[in-house]
């Protein structure tokens, strides 16, 4: 693509991307990656999926610089739907439930799973194999269980995922009007 995109196929398998998502200028978006409706994958952000799948759900966000991979042979990339991954943040070869919170650089490491409307802060490393509990906050580095999250928490971070897919339609709109 002219502004900067790539979506690459690698080996014969070319990113299934719904119309509705929106990937920005300068992202990357490599081979056996599923994209859902209303999703938004953000400046420079890079998703490798060459040596296995990467499936992102309806309406998540995957925010600037951050990078998603997988581990070849043994783990895939699960992320559900309504998923807020901040930017500079690292998710390799796990499972995000739906609903799930990964914070500014935060790390998800393989054979993770963090469960639907539970939250890793920014700048926390889950170590391998780790589960986050539905409803709780890990911190740290290497993560360990903090709180447990507050209803209003929650339901703000449903708020920031439905701010991303508004922001996400505002932006597609910009970059069509920019061409």
């Amino acid at each position: 693509m002219s502004d900067g995109t790539t979506i690459l196929t690698y080996e014969g398998i070319t990113p299934a991307i719904d119309p509705e998502a929106f990937v920005a200028p300068g992202a990357r978006v490599i081979g056996n990656v599923q994209i859902g409706a209303g999703a938004s994958i953000w400046y420079n952000a890079v998703i490798r999926g060459d040596i296995g799948s990467i499936r992102i759900g309806a309406r998540t966000n995957v925010q600037d610089g951050s990078v998603i991979h997988i581990t070849g042979g043994r783990y895939d990339t699960v992320i559900g739907e309504d998923v807020l991954i901040g930017h500079l943040a690292m998710v390799h070869g796990c499972t995000l439930h739906d609903r799930a919170f990964v914070g500014f650089g935060a790390i998800v490491m393989d054979g993770c799973v963090i469960e639907s409307d539970g939250m890793l802060a920014a700048g926390a490393m889950l170590t391998p194999g780790k589960r986050i509990p539905s409803g709780q906050l890990w911190s740290g580095r290497p993560a360990k269980y903090m709180r447990d999250l507050s209803s209003e928490e929650m339901a703000g971070n449903q708020k920031g995922v439905a701010g991303y897919v508004e922001e996400g339609r505002r932006h597609k709109r910009a970059v069509a009007e920019s061409r």
